[in-house]
């Protein structure tokens, strides 16, 4: 837990540890850095307004070398800071003042999402998929690019991309992979898909402004439009 609001790091120490969690706090970017190299951390929850550091800053700076589940639990409830906070990575995104129950089910949500894919029983010949030259090894949550290079994604990416692959050529609603990746049907003013959805473009496609491979469907939502193999 990133927050420098004694108080907040208080309830929510109590709260999560009550919950069987292990809490680590840093009240700063600088202990942050000191705490991620000292111990495994699992999931991150980042608050915007440090006293060293714009949240948005070291969250750009973070995720260059460290891709584990993010959410962001901030007071900056505006549209644009939300939509920023998920292009720079973000899994999730809190506003407070939050109910204690509703940011633990979206932890855990996040956690169970970053669990490791065993292939379903009936499915142990398949591994993965195969699309435009790129490889995704679902249980070691694993892209590999033409070249064979790993290509970073996160814990929403990665699920995102997951979905898709599961059933290409299927028109998705952003209603449908909200629920599929949060459990949570989009708001009307909710851009957490097209955002992760730009950022997934980003990293696959050869041209992210004319993609070939996720295509939107006007009025419609989103559909995985590259031949898919599985191995």
């Amino acid at each position: 837990m990133v927050e420098d609001d004694a108080e907040i790091v208080n309830l929510l120490s109590r709260y999560l540890s009550g919950q069987g969690m292990s809490v680590s706090v840093a009240e700063s970017a600088h202990q942050l850095h000191h705490v991620l190299g000292g111990r495994e951390v699992d999931l991150i929850l980042l608050d915007l307004g440090l006293p060293d550091a714009d949240g948005l800053t070291l969250m750009r700076e973070l995720r260059q070398r460290w891709h584990g589940p993010l959410i962001i639990v901030s007071g900056r409830g505006e549209p644009v800071e939300r939509i920023v906070g998920l292009e720079l990575g973000a899994d999730d995104y809190v506003t407070k003042p939050f109910d204690l129950r509703e940011l633990l089910a979206r932890i855990r949500s996040v956690l169970r999402r970053a669990q490791p894919v065993a292939p379903p029983p009936e499915r142990r010949d398949s591994q993965g998929f195969e699309f435009d030259g790129l490889k995704l090894d679902v249980a070691a949550r694993q892209l590999h690019d033409r070249s064979g290079q790993p290509v970073a994604l996160t814990t929403g990416e990665f699920e995102l991309l997951l979905a898709l692959l599961q059933r290409p050529h299927q028109v998705f609603s952003r209603d449908q992979l909200m629920n599929a990746l949060h459990g949570r049907e989009s708001g009307p003013y909710d851009r957490a898909i097209d955002v992760q959805i730009g950022r997934l473009r980003r990293k696959l496609e050869a041209n992210p402004a004319e993609p070939a491979i996720i295509k939107s469907v006007r009025g419609a939502g989103y559909l995985f439009a590259a031949p898919v193999r599985r191995f």
